[in-house]
């Protein structure tokens, strides 16, 4: 039986999925939380193989949690489920280690298919979105968003990865420092992180550098 956590603010969505799985043969709901930082007791106390969450979470929300539970949890998966556009956000969840982005809008059926595609090591994105990506598994998501990275891009993050600052980076490169600057916010807003350590993290567990 797979166990699933859902964690959304609104009661209905809760109690929604928690009805649908009810006498699922496959699916167990094992809990249910309305805000990203209900999650982290909830799994150290208590088995689950798969979270369902939204982004758009009170106190933590959702993308920010995926990536402190992914890494405290590196083997749960995590499927985001949101009104949010998946051609926006769809990129960034991945980025952060989930494995699976639906949009509300889904069939019920969808979400059980979804549900056991990431329970078995796959990655759930529509159809569209999948041929637009051309992907099949993690290995290959990760890999494929990655690319993404200009050479230049690539280049500034080995080099802080390194543990280069500015200046010896602009002065390696044959650039400014406002470039380097430039780059590095790229990088920020590509892997989706908010400061140098994660970033780094983020390359590293790529195998960026």
């Amino acid at each position: 039986m797979i166990k699933v956590l859902v964690v959304d603010s609104h009661p209905v969505v809760r109690t929604g999925l928690k009805l649908l799985f009810e006498n699922d043969p496959d699916i167990e709901v094992v809990g249910s939380k309305g805000s990203g930082i209900e999650i982290f007791e909830f799994v150290r106390r208590q088995p689950v193989d798969v979270i369902i969450s939204e982004i758009d979470l009170p106190e933590l929300n959702g993308i920010t949690a995926l990536r402190a539970i992914k890494k405290e949890h590196g083997e749960m998966k995590v499927i985001m489920l949101s009104y949010q556009p998946e051609e926006i956000y769809a990129v960034s969840t991945i980025k952060a280690g989930a494995s699976g982005y639906l949009h509300k809008s889904v069939s019920t059926d969808t979400i059980r298919e979804a549900i056991l595609k990431v329970y078995n090591g796959g990655i759930y994105l529509s159809e569209a979105m999948s041929k637009h990506l051309n992907f099949n598994d993690a290995k290959n998501v990760r890999s494929k968003l990655f690319k993404k990275l200009s050479t230049r891009e690539v280049e500034v993050l080995k080099l802080l990865s390194s543990g280069k600052k500015n200046k010896e980076i602009a002065q390696e490169l044959d650039i400014n420092e406002k470039t380097v600057s430039t780059y590095k916010a790229r990088l920020f807003k590509k892997l989706n992180v908010t400061n140098l350590v994660d970033l780094i993290h983020q390359a590293k567990h790529q195998q960026l550098t």
